[in-house]
């Protein structure tokens, strides 16, 4: 089937004969055509495999495409392929060549932006603005970040240009599929490495599309290599016995199988787990412009983010005033199609994660919390919840310890700075935290006590490719972004395992 999305619209309301205001939503829309089925990308064909399963559209449910799934023998002749890039044209190229490649594709990505951002709200349910605004750009900006770095390794590391390790095994998430796949591949290109990138099982597309985008830009064959399929595929990219990095991000379950699966082996490893963020609303804060870093924190992408800021500690002489401004603008937020670019929050991801998600909610009710959610109207259609406050929690519930990965934010209070740190860090977690006060000097002082791998200081969620992120704890090791993002994928570095 071929799904063909009509022209752009005038997003402008428009008058009708009767002098009405129509104010009917004009979803963000260009052509894009979406295959009936996918296989994958293999020295720098795309071929056909066995079996399949069916990628679908969220908000609505509709079938987009069916794809192959990849066996132990497909991900055998992409790590071949990539083994013999690596030795070959790819790995005899100067860092300037490498670069060359690397910003075409910056590029070309940011010449086919539109495209990507609707097939990528489309395969994963986020609103049109996300994609459009943060998404693709951001991913674009990593292309050409590490572009500029292929050719200065010497510089970065001096005693020498090191060597890269060869052939890196990513394995990226539904959350943000195409900015993990940028992440994760610009520093192992610009560094001289090859790649097996194996997508989620939900949100292939774009990662498809990229591939095309890469043929066009006549990317040496072996490079980047992409296997489709669900756990089994990427247990075999992981697993195999060519592969010299592995690089995951995902929840920190899959991370513990996967640890334990290359245990033993001489694989170097970075991974990117679960996450609880705490955001601490200090007395002191700007309290308008915490509500709306709050809101970013858990609302953004659904909550489908590691590092969401789903537990909102707020010094108790504030909370009650703060919760009310936090519910009052909660409830102005519009849950809707993801490509209308009024759309606030879009669709959960999958049946499956709204089923968690839910019986989160349901744990929650079990414990005593009390719920709260906008009144919002939700589309009949598709997986959608209501941006969810629970109130009346503990340190010891459930929802306050367990990563949701959903719209659901817990809120607790503290009394003292050394209270709220050390609730802050009462979690098998460490990704992300963000703090508001109008003080300096307690932003750092607080900062600097929180077991987290990036803290955000009066925002949240504020990403550059030229900074590091990652976790520590249960939310995994290693950086990507910045130059600590070169590291795992170069021998003998510092800081690379």
């Amino acid at each position: 089937m071929s799904n063909t999305m009509n022209k752009r619209k005038d997003d402008k309301p428009t008058l009708d004969l009767a002098g009405a205001l129509d104010l009917s939503p004009a979803p963000e829309s260009c052509p894009v055509t979406i295959k009936p089925r996918y296989g994958h990308f293999i020295d720098g064909e795309f071929v056909d495999g066995e079996g399949g399963f069916a990628t679908i559209n969220p908000a609505t449910g509709e079938h987009l495409a069916e794809i192959a799934e990849g066996t132990q023998a497909e991900v055998d002749r992409a790590v071949k392929a990539a083994r013999k890039a690596f030795e070959g044209p790819w790995g005899k190229m100067s860092g300037l060549d490498r670069g060359k490649y690397l910003y075409r594709l910056a590029r070309r990505i940011q010449e086919k932006s539109r495209e990507l951002a609707v097939l990528e709200t489309m395969d994963n349910g986020k609103p049109i603005r996300e994609t459009r605004d943060v998404d693709i750009p951001l991913a674009a900006q990593h292309f050409f970040y590490y572009a500029g770095w292929a050719d200065k390794l010497a510089y970065a590391f001096p005693g020498g240009v090191p060597k890269p390790l060869g052939v890196a095994g990513q394995v990226i998430p539904w959350n943000f599929p195409f900015l993990m796949a940028a992440w994760k591949l610009a520093p192992a290109l610009a560094t001289g490495n090859t790649v097996v990138l194996k997508p989620a099982e939900t949100t292939p597309l774009t990662a498809m599309y990229l591939a095309e985008l890469m043929q066009e830009i006549d990317l040496p064959p072996g490079v980047v290599n992409i296997v489709n399929g669900m756990g089994k595929t990427g247990a075999a990219v992981v697993g195999h016995s060519d592969i010299d990095k592995v690089a995951f991000t995902g929840s920190t379950q899959v991370g513990r199988i996967i640890m334990r699966q290359i245990a033993g082996s001489k694989k170097r490893a970075t991974m990117e787990l679960g996450g609880k963020g705490a955001h601490l609303v200090f007395a002191d804060a700007p309290l308008d412009q915490a509500v709306e870093g709050c809101i970013n924190g858990i609302f953004f992408n659904q909550g489908h983010v590691c590092c969401a800021g789903s537990r909102l500690l707020i010094e108790e002489s504030i909370a009650e005033e703060f919760i009310e401004r936090l519910k009052r603008r909660v409830e102005v937020l519009r849950i809707g199609n993801p490509l209308d670019k009024n759309t606030d929050i879009g669709a959960i991801n999958s049946a499956e994660q709204m089923g968690t998600i839910e019986r989160y909610l349901s744990i929650g009710k079990e414990e005593g919390a009390t719920t709260w959610q906008s009144s919002c109207p939700v589309p009949d259609q598709g997986f959608f919840i209501r941006p969810t406050i629970l109130t009346g929690v503990s340190q010891t519930d459930t929802v306050v310890r367990e990563e949701i990965f959903g719209p659901v934010l817990s809120v607790l209070t503290f009394r003292t700075p050394a209270e709220a740190v050390k609730k802050a860090n009462d979690t098998e977690y460490g990704l992300a935290a963000g703090v508001w006060s109008e003080k300096t000097s307690k932003l750092f002082e607080v900062a600097h006590a929180l077991n987290a791998g990036v803290v955000w200081a009066n925002g949240y969620n504020l990403f550059d490719p030229a900074s590091p992120f990652g976790g520590v704890r249960h939310s995994g090791f290693g950086r990507e972004g910045g130059i600590a993002g070169l590291w795992p994928y170069l021998a003998d570095q510092g800081g690379a395992a």
